[in-house]
């Protein structure tokens, strides 16, 4: 099953959007993974991300990426594609843009050097280390510690909700490094995978199998060189990183909410009942109406916050101060809205798809089935939908 290109015939993209859009369309549906053990089909996603070239949208030319820049749009097409055909292979790729997110920040070369590349090839998986049990959305309330100490830092606490805890070869860490200045004591750190006095064993376990795991630190020593960015510009870097890559939550719901689509249309036009189809009852053409509404709307907001953040990028250089930062809440926003438009959307969609399906959308195996556990968690992971309507909200009584 190929995935529907027409959209990128939208002026938001341009021809080089549409030669990858139309290039990964035909390149997915001719892999094989077994997903059954989420964590060894997470690695084989990688592998074959890698191999085939796509990881190098996760990084900047420079270290080997394909573009430039990160580009928003480019990682939109990737992750409404994948999300299609296998939310497992979206979160393979999400998770190498996003875990070396701030490393093409605000990485020193040497730290660009050594992490990037074997990103953009698959060679190291990445993981973003910023969540506690205790400071979720509220990040100034975390509690890990990094103590300065001979040679560098000894971190102390823990991280949960770890996408790729356990199987990634690096972890971006955010710690206190001034416990009593909330946001403005986190600093980030890059910590490798099997350094003592981190434990990552702890799996965590959760309704659309993917590798999640709570990372421990117990005096875990790193070099000087491990800080990644400024002294205590931490929170800040973390903000850029998930701002780059909010947008992109919202093109995996939409990849999901289409599949739920197509889903929907080929069980309605085979489904027979009463001596006709499913499709020739108006109730279900009503709601295949009212769904295909719903994605398209989360569609126009999705590239419109990619296209956004693209297009301020290419001429944000001779704008004037107030411009950018006004130009930066503008994008803000806009992924705001499109996070929490198509999460909230895709749910909808995904919901009345497995309602059309009857019985069979609830039986284990069927995709509609596996597409209602995998969009719940975009609905919370990085922003939950009440998070984005706080920021939009603030944006419009302020303007």
């Amino acid at each position: 099953m190929k995935a529907d290109t027409r959209h990128l015939a939208l002026p938001f993209f341009d021809d080089a959007h549409r030669t990858l859009g139309e290039q990964l369309a035909a390149w997915v549906p001719a892999q094989q993974v077994d997903e059954s053990d989420d964590r060894r089909a997470c690695k084989e996603w990688v592998r074959l991300l890698g191999d085939a070239g796509w990881l190098r949208y996760c990084v900047p030319a420079s270290a080997g990426g394909a573009m430039d820049k990160l580009d928003s749009r480019a990682l939109v097409i990737l992750r409404e594609t994948l999300a299609f055909h296998s939310p497992l292979a979206d979160f393979a790729f999400a998770m190498q843009g996003l875990g070396s997110g701030a490393i093409t920040l605000a990485g020193t070369p040497a730290q660009q050097a050594a992490y990037l590349p074997a990103v953009a090839r698959g060679d190291k998986i990445a993981a973003f280390a910023l969540s506690e049990p205790d400071a979720g959305s509220d990040a100034g309330a975390m509690t890990t510690s990094a103590d300065a100490c001979q040679g560098g830092w000894a971190l102390n606490g823990c991280k949960t909700w770890i996408s790729n805890g356990d199987i990634a070869d690096f972890y971006v860490t955010f710690a206190k490094t001034d416990m009593a200045a909330g946001t403005r004591g986190i600093t980030a750190f890059i910590v490798d995978a099997g350094k003592p006095g981190l434990d990552s064993s702890e799996h965590i376990a959760v309704m659309a199998p993917h590798p999640l795991a709570t990372l421990k630190f117990a005096h875990c020593k790193l070099p000087g060189e491990a800080q990644l960015g400024a002294l205590n510009g931490g929170f800040k870097l973390a903000m850029q990183t998930l701002d780059i890559f909010r947008a992109s939550v919202a093109a995996a719901a939409l990849g999901m909410a289409r599949r739920a689509l197509t889903e929907a249309v080929r069980f309605s036009r085979e489904r027979k009942m009463f001596g006709q189809t499913l499709a020739d009852f108006q109730l279900t053409q009503a709601k295949i109406g009212e769904m295909a509404a719903l994605i398209d709307a989360a569609a126009l907001l999705t590239y419109r916050a990619a296209w956004l953040r693209d297009d301020s990028e290419a001429s944000g250089a001779g704008k004037r101060i107030t411009a950018e930062a006004e130009g930066r809440r503008d994008r803000t926003v806009a992924a705001a809205m499109a996070k929490m438009t198509a999460t909230e959307n895709a749910q909808r969609v995904i919901d009345m798809a497995l309602q059309m399906h009857g019985g069979l959308g609830v039986k284990v195996g069927t995709k509609v089935e596996s597409l209602y556990r995998d969009i719940r968690s975009l609905r919370i992971y990085e922003g939950a939908t009440e998070v984005q309507q706080l920021i939009i909200g603030k944006a419009v009584l302020q303007s």
